[in-house]
C-alpha cells in the first residue's frame, strides 16, 4: 500500500492498493470515465463486466486510489513478455485520476505503485502509450523518467 499527504492542501491520506473484485462498484465509474475521456460512450454496465472479467480471469493487476474512504483514481496494468530481452514486461494501459482528486499527486501515487510492483515481480521494464494531446500525462511521465521511445513505431490493425 502506498500512502501520501500533501502539505500544500491536495489529497490527504490518500491510499493506493491492490483492487479486487469486491471493489467493482467503486472501480467501474472511474473506468467508465476514462473510457469517456477518450471519446468511447459512458456504459457503466459494460465498464463493470470489463474489469469483472480481467480480475475473474487474472488478466490484469488493478491498482485502486482513494482518499478519504473514497475511489480517486486506478492504473489497470496487463502481463506480457519481451522476447528480445527474455523477460517478463508490463504495460500501463490506463490511468485516470478523478476531476476532483487532479493536481494532488495521486497520479504519481499510482505510477509510483505499478513500478514497484512491476520490479516485485521481476519485470524488466514498464511501458505505456498515451494520446498525443495528453500533454499533462506526458510531462508526469517524463517527470518521473520515463523515455519517449523514438527507435520503434507502434501500428495496430482494427480487426
Amino acid at each position: 500500500m502506498s500512502t501520501a499527504a500533501d502539505k500544500d492542501g491536495g489529497a490527504h491520506d490518500v491510499v493506493v492498493r491492490y483492487a479486487s473484485l469486491d471493489d467493482l462498484d467503486r472501480l467501474a465509474p472511474l473506468f467508465d470515465a476514462y473510457r469517456v475521456f477518450y471519446e468511447q460512450a459512458s456504459d457503466p454496465a459494460l465498464a463493470r463486466a470489463f474489469l469483472a472479467e480481467r480480475l475473474n480471469l487474472g488478466e490484469s493487476v488493478l491498482l485502486l486510489a482513494e482518499t478519504g474512504g473514497v475511489a480517486c483514481g486506478f492504473i489497470q496494468l496487463y502481463p506480457y513478455f519481451s522476447s528480445i530481452a527474455a523477460t517478463r514486461a508490463w504495460s500501463l494501459m490506463d490511468l485516470y485520476v478523478a476531476e476532483s482528486a487532479r493536481g494532488a499527486g495521486v497520479a504519481r501515487l499510482l505510477m509510483n505503485k505499478a513500478a514497484a510492483h512491476a520490479r516485485a515481480t521481476g519485470a524488466s521494464h514498464l511501458e505505456l502509450s498515451t494520446a498525443h494531446t495528453n500533454t499533462r500525462a506526458q510531462a508526469l511521465y517524463e517527470s518521473l523518467g520515463y523515455e519517449l521511445d523514438t527507435v520503434y513505431r507502434y501500428y495496430s490493425l482494427l480487426l
